[in-house]
Order: C-alpha cells, then sequence, then structure tokens
C-alpha cells in the first residue's frame, strides 16, 4: 500500500463508518492494541487476507485520532506477529496527515496448506479465528480439523465401516457394478473378486468401505442414520411461518436409501411441491408446462451435494437439507468448499474432489458425469428458464445454493440496491467486492456481484481497476 492509497483509506472510512471483511479498525493514539491476535488469525486464514488501519477510534464516531509513535508501533505490531504459528509477515505503511500518522498492516491471505494460522498462546484450537462480517469470531473444532483433512488427504469416503460386511451389501446391485468396472479393463477382469474389491475400494483391508454403503447397502442409515435428506417445504419465506390453517410445513419427509435411491427421491419431492404453469414458448410459439424451477438443475444440485458433502466422522451426524420457500429453494450440504477453489471459481475451474471414489463409483454406475459440468448446466437452465443464476455460498462449514424463483426481466436490473443506495455514485471511489456488499447490507459477496455489479460492467458503467487480472485479490469497482 502506498502513502496515498493510505491516506484514501483513511478518508474512505472517515466517510463510510464502518469495518468490513477485510478491514479491522484500531484507534492506537495512546498505545500498541495489545490483542491483535485474533484479527492476525482470521485475516491470515482468509484468501483475500486483511488490512489493519490504525489511527480511527470508533468509540468516538470514527474519529481521525492518529497514532502514538509511528516507529514504536511497527515494532510492537512485528512482536505480535511472531507469535502466530506459521509466523504472519505484514506490510506495514505509515502515512502523515496533517499532525496525525496512520499506520496500515496488510496481513496477506496464507496457502491453504499452512491454515490455519493461530495465536501460540492459546494452542491451535483455541488460538485460531475467522473472519464473520466485521468480527473475528473462533474457528469451530471442525473448521480447524478440515485444513488437516485438506492437507493429509483424508479420504473418508473410503473409511471402513466395521459394523457392515459384503454379505450385508445388495449382491445383485454389486454383482452389476463389478460388470461395469470389468468392462472394457481386461487386466482388471483378470483378477480375482477379492483383489477387484480392495483395488477398487470396495473393501478396504478387508472391511466395507463407506462408499460401498452408501451405494450398495439397502438400508446405509442402519449404519449412519443422518446420513440422508431432511426436506421441507414451508409456507413463507422464512422456516417459522405460519401457513393459513396453522401449518408450519407444507410437506416434511425424511429421504433415506443409496445415494441414488436419496437422489430420486429428492427430485420427486421437488417436483410433487412445485407449481407448473403453462406459457407460450417465444422460440416456437407452442404452449409448454414449465415448473418453478428447472428439473435438470435441481438434479445436479442434489447430486452435488450428496457426493460432494464431507462424510467425516465430524459430520455424519448432519443430514443433507433440503428447503423450498414460497419465493426460493436451498439446498444445504455439511461441509463447505474443498481445498484451494473458491466461490467465483465454480464451473470455472477443476475443483479438488473431497471425495474421488465415491465419485468415480458414480461415474461408472452413470448417475453423473464426473466431469465438473455441474454448476455451467445449473446455470444455462436457470438461464433458460429467464430465472436469475443459482446463488453459491460457503457458510463456514456448510455449503448452500439457493434457486430464486422471481423471474430475470430487464427492469429488475437497477443501479440502485432496494434500499435506494445509489452504487454508481458510491463507485465514484475504486471499492472492492466486500465493501459494496457492506454497503448494500448483503452478506453475500457472489450475490451481490451477480445481482448488482455484474449487469452494471457489462453496460460498462462499472469498471475494473485491474481489468486483466478480473479474479485478483486487489481488484477494485469503479465508476466515472
Amino acid at each position: 500500500m502506498t502513502g496515498a492509497e493510505l491516506l484514501e483509506l483513511v478518508d474512505m472510512v472517515h466517510n463510510q463508518k464502518c469495518e468490513t471483511n477485510t478491514l479491522e479498525l484500531k484507534s492506537a493514539h495512546v498505545e500498541c492494541p495489545k490483542r491483535l491476535y485474533d484479527t492476525l488469525s482470521s485475516f491470515s486464514n482468509q484468501e483475500s487476507g486483511g488490512t489493519i488501519l490504525f489511527g480511527i477510534d470508533e468509540k468516538q464516531g470514527y474519529a481521525e485520532v492518529g497514532i502514538y509513535d509511528p516507529q514504536d508501533i511497527q515494532k510492537k505490531i512485528n512482536e505480535q506477529c511472531l507469535q502466530m504459528e506459521p509466523v504472519v509477515r505484514p506490510l506495514l505503511t505509515i502515512v502523515q496527515k496533517g499532525e496525525l500518522f496512520f499506520a496500515a498492516a496488510e496481513i496477506p491471505g496464507m496457502d491453504i496448506t499452512d491454515r490455519p494460522c493461530y495465536y501460540k498462546g492459546k494452542g491451535r484450537l483455541k488460538g485460531a479465528y475467522i473472519r464473520v462480517g466485521d468480527s473475528d469470531e473462533p474457528m469451530t473444532e471442525y473448521e480447524v480439523n478440515s485444513y488437516e483433512a485438506y492437507r493429509k488427504k483424508y479420504q473418508d469416503d473410503i473409511r471402513p465401516v466395521s459394523r457392515a460386511s459384503l454379505a450385508s451389501l445388495d449382491k445383485k446391485g454389486l454383482n452389476d457394478y463389478m460388470v461395469r468396472l470389468r468392462d472394457g479393463k481386461p487386466h482388471l477382469a483378470a483378477l480375482a473378486e477379492d483383489q477387484i474389491c480392495e483395488l477398487m475400494s470396495i473393501t478396504r483391508n478387508r472391511e466395507v468401505t463407506m462408499s460401498s454403503v452408501l451405494l450398495f447397502c439397502p438400508y446405509p442409515q442402519a449404519y449412519f442414520p443422518q446420513l440422508c435428506i431432511t426436506a421441507i417445504a414451508v409456507p413463507g419465506t422464512e422456516i417459522g411461518d405460519i401457513g393459513d390453517n396453522g401449518e408450519r410445513f407444507l410437506d416434511n419427509m425424511r429421504i433415506e436409501g443409496t445415494i441414488p435411491a436419496m437422489l430420486g427421491e429428492g427430485i420427486r419431492f421437488v417436483i410433487k411441491n412445485m407449481r407448473r404453469k403453462t406459457i407460450i414458448n417465444p422460440d416456437t410459439g407452442e404452449r409448454e408446462d414449465r415448473t418453478d424451477y428447472p428439473v435438470t438443475a435441481i438434479r445436479e444440485a442434489l447430486i452435488n451435494a450428496l457426493l460432494h458433502r464431507d462424510y467425516s466422522i465430524h459430520t455424519e451426524g448432519m443430514p443433507v437439507q433440503l428447503i423450498m420457500y414460497e419465493d426460493r429453494m436451498e439446498i444445504k450440504n455439511p461441509g463447505g468448499l474443498y481445498g484451494r477453489i473458491q466461490v467465483d471459481q465454480l464451473g470455472k475451474v477443476q475443483p479438488d474432489t473431497r471425495n474421488p471414489v465415491l465419485a468415480a463409483a458414480l461415474e461408472v454406475l452413470d448417475i453423473c458425469e464426473n466431469r465438473y459440468s455441474g454448476i455451467p448446466t445449473i446455470q444455462k437452465q436457470m438461464e433458460a428458464y429467464h430465472l436469475y443464476p443459482a446463488e453459491f455460498a460457503d457458510e463456514r462449514g456448510t455449503f448452500v445454493v439457493t434457486f430464486y424463483k422471481k423471474e430475470k426481466r430487464a427492469e429488475h436490473i437497477f443501479h440502485q440496491s432496494s434500499d435506494g443506495k445509489d452504487l454508481l455514485s458510491f463507485c465514484r471511489t475504486p471499492r472492492t467486492r466486500a465493501e459494496i456488499a457492506a454497503y448494500l447490507g448483503l452478506s453475500s459477496v457472489s450475490y451481490t456481484m451477480n445481482q448488482y455489479v455484474k449487469p452494471l460492467i457489462e453496460e460498462g458503467k462499472i469498471k475494473l481497476t485491474e481489468p486483466e487480472k478480473p479474479r485478483s485479490k486487489n481488484q477494485k469497482y469503479y465508476s466515472e
């Protein structure tokens, strides 16, 4: 950060009067804050990192109070950074404005293989934090352990299920799968059946694996009661809304069975609870029936939830959730995004696979293609239905797909948010994605970009500060 950029940041905070997902404010006009550890951890544990700005006092209405000593504060900041594991290497900037000095510490996001970054004085489980809005929140034990699971490449989809045996699997289904496995693979087909079972992770050290139970056991929930789908239809836009007759749910179902069985039953539940309308196709002029949401898109979202959910011991008590509201539908699966991929990269780059053996088996069974085409298919189907794109969110250990029922029309694209806040005026000063979302009062950055920013970019009314690097973490958006 240059001195000029720091001065611009000071002015922006003084006018905007708020912190963000990537900005923390500290007064420091008397001394250096003694407890920067939580923020150092949370910024280090997110891809975009963050900036700590010293010299602004929130308690005095975001007044510019300056810092006590430019030299000493840098020393004290570095001392606290050395107490982190791994050590944090901040980029420090000092600038003078009138008689006051201000300092900024830019904290880079650490590589996922180095996370979680935590305060050594508290230890890994208690000293690791994550940024939620404008606050630092302690990481859950699951969030901490998920980094280790990725780093060590745990394969929970092939962990042994000691209570199960080959005799507890559906013999016909397993035999059909074995035939498919051998087809076109002469070297594999030449092996004995027990060797194939071990090589293809049907068994592991002669114990049946999780994938085998989920695919071939007549009733997997005998071993894992919560590895199911809980599906509800709500008479309103929020859980808790009550219908005309006092009902909390219009439909309520626990969907069990193998992954293929749950997929089919989940689709039937959605179809049952969707409305159908007759429209005139503008291309053919013919009448056709259309459901609230495209069934193909729903199928892709459900199979993704069942395939890519976390099957570790930490989440085996958490079902996939399917919730149908009056205005939208949500599909939630335990386990956030896996590996390095970010929400805005979904469908554009090849991701790490949390459950590679299960993915390969579903491909053999013709349940999915395993070619990372699911999300592009979802969005194309939504576009064909003239609906807004599906929204994807990674919410602290839960991945959420939201389908909106409202049709996308040209008149729905505003320069202003629903409460009248003018984006074009706000972006006369270049803004980050997080700053725009905070300004509009929206929690989802991806929804903010899709709903408000991208239409204005397409119209040429908002531009990128780094057009050659559209996904840069330093990207900002501005209007002229």
